[in-house]
C-alpha cells in the first residue's frame, strides 16, 4: 500500500492525483473518496469566493460541496473517458454548475448591476487579503487591505480574474489558462500585465511594493 497516496492531502501533486485517477478507473471507490477529500479545502475556497451574500443566506457552502461530490461520483466515468481539462479545473466547473443550479432554484437568473458590483467588491477584498497573507507579501501592513481592495476593484475585470485565479484560488498557470480558455503563455502575460498595473496603482497611492 502506498502511504503517500493513502494520506494524500490538498497539497497533493500532479503525480499523486494521476495515480488516484488511475485507481478510480480500475474501480477503486476509496481512491475517489480520497481524491475528493484532497480537494475539499479547495472546493470550499472556490465556493466561498464565488457565492454572493444573497445565495449564502439560503444555501450553506457545505451543501454545495456535498452536491458537487455527488455530481463528481456520477460523472467521473465521463471525465476518465475523455478528460476536458485537468481534474482540478473540471472539479471547479462542477462546483460552479452546482452554484448556478442553486441560484436558479432560489432566485430568478437575473444578473443585476448591483449584484455584479458586489461580487467584484468581494473578490477584490479576497485578492487583497491573499496578497497580504502570501509568502511574497506585497503589503506589510494589514490595515491597508481596505485601500488595496478599492484599488483592485477599479482594475479591469480580466486583471481581477487572473489575480483571483492565481493568488486566491491558487491555480497553477496551466490551470488558470484552462479556466480562461487561453494558452498558458497568454495567461502568464496576462498575469504579468495585471501585476504591473497593480504595482503602478499601488505606487500612485503611496503603497510600497515588497517582493
Amino acid at each position: 500500500m502506498n502511504k503517500g497516496i493513502e494520506s494524500v492531502t490538498e497539497n497533493a501533486d500532479a503525480s499523486e492525483i494521476e495515480t488516484l485517477l488511475e485507481r478510480v478507473a480500475h474501480g477503486d471507490r476509496s481512491a475517489l473518496d480520497r481524491l475528493l477529500a484532497a480537494h475539499r479545502t479547495y472546493l470550499r475556497r472556490v465556493i466561498e469566493l464565488r457565492m454572493d451574500n444573497d445565495l449564502r443566506l439560503r444555501v450553506d457552502p457545505s451543501d454545495i460541496i456535498q452536491e458537487t461530490s455527488m455530481a463528481v461520483c456520477r460523472r467521473i466515468g465521463e471525465f476518465l473517458v475523455q478528460p476536458p481539462s485537468s481534474f482540478r479545473v473540471w472539479l471547479r466547473s462542477q462546483a460552479l454548475e452546482r452554484m448556478v443550479d442553486a441560484r436558479r432554484h432560489h432566485f430568478a437568473m437575473k444578473r443585476t448591476v448591483k449584484r455584479e458590483d458586489r461580487m467584484a467588491d468581494e473578490s477584490s477584498l479576497s485578492i487583497a487579503q491573499r496578497l497580504l497573507a502570501g509568502p511574497s507579501q506585497i503589503l506589510r501592513k494589514k490595515e491597508q487591505a481596505e485601500q488595496v481592495r478599492n484599488i483592485i476593484s477599479k482594475m479591469p475585470e480580466t486583471d481581477r480574474e487572473i489575480l483571483l485565479l492565481r493568488y486566491t484560488e491558487e491555480l497553477t498557470n496551466q490551470q488558470a489558462a484552462e479556466v480562461l480558455g487561453i494558452e498558458p503563455a497568454a495567461a502568464r502575460k496576462r498575469l504579468g500585465r495585471a501585476m504591473r498595473r497593480l504595482v503602478e496603482m499601488l505606487d500612485e497611492n503611496d503603497i510600497s511594493y515588497h517582493s
